[in-house]
This record gives C-alpha cells, sequence and structure tokens, in this order.
C-alpha cells in the first residue's frame, strides 16, 4: 500500500499538470503553442540541463556509462523498430520515428525528478540529450526524405548539455548571480512542458484508434524491455538503471506528429499513436515505476 501511495505521489503532478493544459484548451482559452514551445526550447530547458549538470553530484564516470548505454539502447530500438515496421508492412515515414522516440522531455524529465530527484534529473537529461540528437538527424531524415545533420548543432539545447557536461568533468562553476539566474529560468521549464504536452494532446484530431492502441502497446514493451537488458549490460546503478528504462518507455512524442505534418507523412495516424501511448502511459508508467522503486 505504501509503495502505491509512493508511485501515486510522484505520477500525480506530472498528470495534472497536462490536464491542467487539456482542460484549457478545451475551456476556450488561448495557448501559443509554438512561442511557449520556442521559449522553453531555447531558454528555459537548456538552462534546467545546464544547471542540473552543474549541480549534480554524481561521479563522471556514472554519466559517461550511462550516455554509452542510452546511446546502445536506441540503436537496438531503431533496428528492432525497423524491422517491426517492415514485417507489418508499415510506412517507415510515418510510423519509424514514432515507435522510436518517446516524450522524454516533456514527460520524462519530469517524472525523473519528481521520483528519483535532482540525481534523477542529472540523468534523465543525459537519455534526453541522446534523443535528441538522434530525432534531428536520422528522425528528421526518416520522417522527410532528407536529414540535415548541421541542423543539430545550433539545438541551444544540445550546447547546453556539451557545456554542462564539460563543466560537469571538470568540477567548474558560474558566478552566483548567474546559476541564480539559470535556475530560476530552468524552473519554469518543467511545468512549461507538462502544460504545453496536455494543450497539443487537446488539438490533436484522431481517427482510428485500434491499430495505434496496438503499437503503442508494442512500442513499449519493445523499448522497456530493450532498457532493462542494455541497463543490465552496462551494469548500470539502480537509479540510472530506473531512469534508462522510464525515458525509454516514454509514450510516443508529439514532437513526431509535428515532424510527420511539417514533412508529409501520415500526420493523424501519428497522431493516433500519441493520444493512445498517452493515455495508456498512465496505466503503464506508474505500475514500471513500482517496479522500479
Amino acid at each position: 500500500m505504501q509503495l502505491v501511495l509512493t508511485v501515486l505521489e510522484i505520477v500525480s503532478p506530472v498528470f495534472i499538470l497536462a490536464l491542467i493544459g487539456f482542460g484549457w484548451v478545451k475551456a476556450g482559452h488561448e495557448y501559443r503553442i509554438e512561442f511557449v514551445t520556442r521559449l522553453a526550447m531555447t531558454l528555459s530547458i537548456p538552462a534546467l540541463i545546464f544547471v542540473a549538470l552543474v549541480n549534480a553530484k554524481i561521479e563522471p564516470a556514472a554519466l559517461t556509462s550511462l550516455l554509452m548505454a542510452a546511446t546502445v539502447g536506441f540503436a537496438a530500438v531503431t533496428a528492432v523498430a525497423f524491422v517491426a515496421v517492415k514485417v507489418f508492412k508499415l510506412e517507415i515515414r510515418t510510423y519509424l520515428a514514432p515507435l522510436i522516440f518517446g516524450n522524454t522531455g516533456n514527460l520524462g524529465l519530469p517524472l525523473a525528478y519528481f521520483a528519483f530527484g535532482d540525481e534523477g534529473l542529472s540523468y534523465a537529461v543525459v537519455v534526453f540529450a541522446v534523443m535528441a540528437l538522434w530525432s534531428f538527424t536520422f528522425g528528421v531524415y526518416v520522417t522527410a526524405g532528407g536529414g540535415h545533420p548541421g541542423k543539430v548543432i545550433k539545438e541551444p539545447l544540445v550546447g547546453a548539455t556539451l557545456l554542462g557536461g564539460l563543466f560537469l568533468w571538470q568540477g567548474w562553476t558560474l558566478p552566483t548571480f548567474a546559476m541564480n539566474t539559470l535556475d530560476l529560468l530552468g524552473q519554469i521549464a518543467i511545468p512549461v512542458m507538462l502544460i504545453t504536452l496536455g494543450v497539443a494532446m487537446a488539438r490533436l484530431q484522431v481517427n482510428s484508434m485500434g491499430r495505434a492502441v496496438a503499437l503503442s502497446l508494442g512500442k513499449v514493451i519493445l523499448c522497456a524491455g530493450i532498457a532493462a537488458v542494455v541497463g543490465q549490460w552496462f551494469d548500470l546503478a539502480p537509479v540510472p538503471f530506473a531512469v534508462l528504462v522510464v525515458q525509454l518507455a516514454t509514450p510516443v512524442a508529439v514532437t513526431s506528429y509535428m515532424l510527420a505534418e511539417k514533412y508529409g507523412a501520415q500526420a493523424q495516424e501519428v497522431a493516433g499513436l500519441v493520444v493512445a501511448s498517452t493515455f495508456l502511459s498512465v496505466i503503464y508508467l506508474p505500475v514500471l515505476l513500482g517496479l522500479l522503486l
């Protein structure tokens, strides 16, 4: 009973904030998602990542192990998902990216923070960074039929991750006023990401849900299973192991829908995956956390 209450305490803020965004839009209020997303991706999330890494009380070797595990994990998920898409004769441009990339930002970072505190957040940003790099290169290439690898270097979150990693490795920090400013800026990231997730969910238009539910179940089993195997292989400690599993098992990212819409893939099919997997995560994420805690 105590474990159930602990898990509910962890996941409740995540879904309550998303419900606030959902209800905000359904009530007819304005929410400029493009502006808020740009603000978060350009300023608040990079600040959150940088501060989390600079303040991390974690051995650089442990972060390196997780970085390698996350890289191998996403590579394995990509390979298996590609085979599955081929076997079930699904369109690669529409289905491959959503089956690979989870919502490691809007959902994964807050969940890791609420479940494992600052230590969990430090590990989670590493997995998030690996996913972002792979998404901005391979993900765009698959969905659009042509990628732009140079674009990833221009992403503020990538620069913040690299710079934060350097500061962590060297044991550096910034003057107190600068760290306090970045910390304050980063504090808006988690609530804004969750509210925006709810807004995006409210605005998606979904057609058939049968295939979406089946694929969503397949995705979480595939990703959580691969993450668990990879985590054991790299002999990760309990917290980074749990973060790796949770991050890879997050539901389909809203950005997959945005990419499909932008590059002419079957956007409504992707929307179905986002909605189905996110609602299923209300059930499976608490169960997964209960097993990992």
